[in-house]
Parts: C-alpha cells; structure tokens; sequence
C-alpha cells in the first residue's frame, strides 16, 4: 500500500478514530503509564518530537502531567491531525505544540529534541532498508543520548505461535466492537500491507539506525514497545 492510500484512510476515519478504538483504552494506558518512566530523566523544559502522532493520545497523556514540555507533531493525515489539535485546545496545551502535516522528511530544521515517540508507524514501511533510514531520520532529529519510545506490530509470523496468537488479538477486536468485515480487512492488512518482523529484528534495525541499544519494555499482543538511547555519535 503507499503513503497516499494510508493517508487516504486515516483521513477518511479520523473523526471516528478516537472512538472506533475507544474499548482497546487499556492497551494504549498500560503503555502510555510505562512511557511516563521511559522519560523519567528528561528536563522540566524538554522538547518531545511526535512522529505518526495521529489523533495524539500520547501527547494528550504527557502533556497534561509535564506542564512545561513542549511537543512538534508531525502527521500526513490533515484530518488527524485537526483531531490532536482540537484535543489540545481542549487539553489546554495548545500553546505548546507546533503541528507539521506531512512526513519527517518535510520537517523544518530546527534544534534538536530531547526525546521522540513513534507508535504503530514504522510498520507501514515495508522495506527494510527503508524502514532502518526511518528510524535513523528521527535519530538525527534527537541529542546525542535523546530517547525514542516506539512501538510497532512484531511477531514471528512464520510460527504457529504467530497464528494462534493473531485468532487471540482478533478475537480481542471482535470483543472491542470491530465488525466481523472489518476484522477480515485487519486480516488481509497484516498479510500484505504491514511489514509485521520478530521483535528482535525490528529491535536490530533501530540499533543499526543510530542508536545505542533497543530495550522491549512494553508488550500487548502483537504490540511490542522499545525504549533507545541516540548514539552520542551519529554515523551515515
């Protein structure tokens, strides 16, 4: 699938985003509550690069607790991207965010952040080199020893544990109120339009990207979560 037909759907579902997913709440607090230590030793001032953001429910959850953090959200989708705007005006931490409709590539120079976010995005890069010169972009973007918190869809599919394990997460959509069409949609998705790795290989290419190690803290599912440290010397 490419980026215009990805941006096309989420442009098309963004109004409703927030509560088509509104039931899988538990998944996005238990990972959101363990991001809260991955920054643990960010400054009170720190600038937070939000890649893919979406409808920003990270940035809702952080801004709310560090009154001084300040967030650029970077999303090609312009209908999500009024949805993280409207949530911050209503958040009240609308005059801490600067918004950038498009891709990180797009982005305008500027200094460089204390820590980054990319949830559920890189797995939309079916290429692996591709996907490895992603994951090296938003590491550029950081200070030397900056953290990213990403995560991304990640299982052995070529394992009977990755069979019995999708009939689990979609029987957990199914149970979150996702018709039964649009789980076979989800199915068909995951076969050809998701690049769905093991977790160590996606863990491997975020080291060989830039940055010094990559820590699973997180898992729900097929959801797995890293933490990672920007090499203090970046190389090409």
């Amino acid at each position: 699938m490419r980026d215009d037909e990805i941006k096309a759907i989420f442009d098309q579902q963004a109004t409703s985003y927030d509560e088509r997913w509104a039931k899988t709440a538990p998944i996005r607090h238990a990972l959101h509550f363990l991001l809260e230590a991955v920054f643990a030793t960010l400054p009170v001032n720190a600038r937070i690069l939000c890649v893919g953001a979406g409808t920003g429910e990270e940035i809702d959850y952080l801004a709310k607790r560090y009154p001084q953090w300040k967030f650029t959200v970077v999303e090609p989708s312009g209908a999500m991207l009024d949805v993280c705007r409207s949530k911050a005006e209503k958040g009240g931490y609308l005059a801490r965010c600067e918004f950038h409709e498009g891709y990180l590539d797009s982005l305008p120079d500027q200094n460089a952040f204390d820590a980054a976010t990319c949830f559920l995005v890189s797995q939309f890069i079916l290429d692996q080199d591709a996907r490895i010169a992603f994951f090296h972009s938003i590491a550029a973007r950081l200070k030397p020893n900056g953290i990213l918190a990403s995560s991304d869809l990640a299982s052995d599919i070529g394992s009977s544990d990755y069979e019995v394990l999708l009939e689990t997460w979609l029987n957990m959509m199914l149970a979150a109120g996702i018709p039964a069409a649009g789980l076979e949609q989800m199915r068909a998705a995951y076969a050809k339009d998701v690049a769905i790795l093991p977790p160590a290989r996606i863990a491997s290419m975020i080291t060989s990207a830039g940055f010094d190690q990559a820590v699973q803290f997180y898992q729900s599912g097929l959801i797995h979560a890293w933490f990672s440290q920007r090499a203090p010397v970046l190389r090409s």
